[in-house]
């Protein structure tokens, strides 16, 4: 069955079935992360051999978002959407209920193939809304993604406190996540809405070719922003206990709190980017978040620690989604829809490309000099996209023939 094609309600169906597959994903990723040591007991796995585990999960995610560019010129993403994201939610069931590690092992390599394509096809959908819609939206789908991390560690901490089986945190989860899934990409709008664009469209494999150098300012946002990122999620709870001596307890506060900053900070970040534009927010967010490392580093104590976690995520919380719209808007007015499909997956390996990076390097420094300087390189990373920030300065309501796009009022 299709999708109503209602003109006007189509837009609004379309943005909120895809903030909750936004939601979804934030909820499955997070219920995932979050027990890592609940899988590595479950299956045996060694502190040796963890981290090649926890490796491969990026690593296949890339290539899926690689295989999502190409597989995009045929089929919409819409339809790469409908199809992985199930799938990613009984990889995430099978992670829990398998019988040995190398079953552990598939189920995670398959979640990790399927959540590049998912990530990819998600970002794809959302900028083509936000081009539909002619004003900036894309923060409030990465805010339903912060809500449902929120939700997914929620569930978690219940699973761990109650000493709930893998099987029975996620059987229930996935039970209710998948048919969800399934439900809401019905009402999806992608490219299908081209007509309405003015632009016919384009046989396979005529996409004009898209300069990598092009995209390098924004790839390079993208990976230190993640850079931030896994330095929270990885190293918080450490550094607040190791170096700023703050009780067990506590020192599980920071990540919780950045999560909620960064949730809020989404939230309304659209309607900074209308007030004050894209590059303001970003220039902002980039120098909040550099503020809130150098606070971190700094801190005389645990308390003011979390002070610096609270305006990390504040800070962070603005540059990916930007990133993602910079990027596809400026493939879109260079060469069309398909070449800001094309943009996206690109771009989206490069936060695989961060994560993979961020957490090792932070340790690695932490070592071999401080944990507090260490805590500086995130920040003097941050602190270049001051140096990017006009590539996220192109008109949002501008094509490239130079004409103004209308703004109509059913679009909601």
């Amino acid at each position: 069955m299709t999708a109503p094609r209602v003109p006007g309600a189509q837009p609004r169906h379309g943005r909120a079935a895809l903030a909750l597959s936004f939601f979804i994903q934030g909820a499955v990723f997070a219920l995932l992360v979050t027990r890592i040591p609940a899988i590595q007991d479950r299956y045996g796995i060694s502190d040796g051999l963890l981290p090649a585990f926890l490796a491969a999960v990026p690593v296949l995610a890339g290539v899926g978002s690689v295989v999502t560019e190409r597989l995009v010129r045929r089929v919409r993403p819409s339809l790469v959407l409908r199809a992985v994201q199930p799938v990613v939610c009984l990889a995430l069931a099978a992670v829990g209920s398998v019988g040995s590690m190398a079953q552990a092992a598939v189920a995670l390599a398959v979640f990790g193939l399927t959540v590049g394509a998912l990530d990819a096809s998600m970002n794809m959908l959302g900028v083509s809304l936000q081009r539909a819609y002619g004003r900036s939206i894309m923060l409030g789908f990465h805010a339903a993604y912060s809500l449902g991390g929120i939700v997914g560690a929620s569930l978690a901490w219940a699973g761990a406190h109650w000493k709930l089986s893998l099987a029975l945190l996620y059987g229930p989860a996935v039970a209710v996540l998948a048919p969800l899934a399934l439900l809401v990409g019905r009402w999806f709008v992608d490219r299908g809405r081209r007509a309405q664009e003015g632009r016919e469209e384009a046989p396979a494999g005529a996409v004009a070719p898209l300069a990598m150098r092009l995209l390098l300012p924004l790839c390079l946002v993208m990976a230190f922003a993640y850079i931030g990122d896994s330095t929270v999620s990885n190293w918080s709870a450490k550094y607040l206990q190791d170096v700023l001596g703050s009780s067990e307890q506590l020192a599980t506060l920071p990540y919780n709190v950045y999560m909620v900053t960064t949730l809020l900070g989404r939230a309304v970040g659209d309607l900074g980017v209308r007030r004050f534009g894209a590059v303001a927010v970003v220039r902002a967010g980039a120098v909040v978040a550099a503020g809130g490392f150098a606070v971190v580093a700094a801190a005389p104590g645990p308390w003011a620690g979390m002070a610096g976690f609270t305006l990390l995520g504040l800070g962070l919380c603005v540059l990916v989604p930007q990133t993602f719209a910079a990027a596809g808007r400026y493939a879109y007015e260079k060469h069309g829809p398909e070449a800001a499909d094309m943009a996206v997956a690109r771009l989206n390996i490069f936060n695989y490309v961060g994560f993979l990076i961020g957490s090792p390097l932070v340790g690695a420094l932490g070592d071999a000099w401080s944990y507090r300087g260490a805590m500086l390189v995130p920040m003097a990373l941050v602190l270049v996209t001051l140096l990017y920030a006009r590539s996220f300065g192109a008109p949002e309501a501008r094509y490239g023939d130079g004409h103004e796009r209308p703004r109509t009022a059913d679009v909601g």
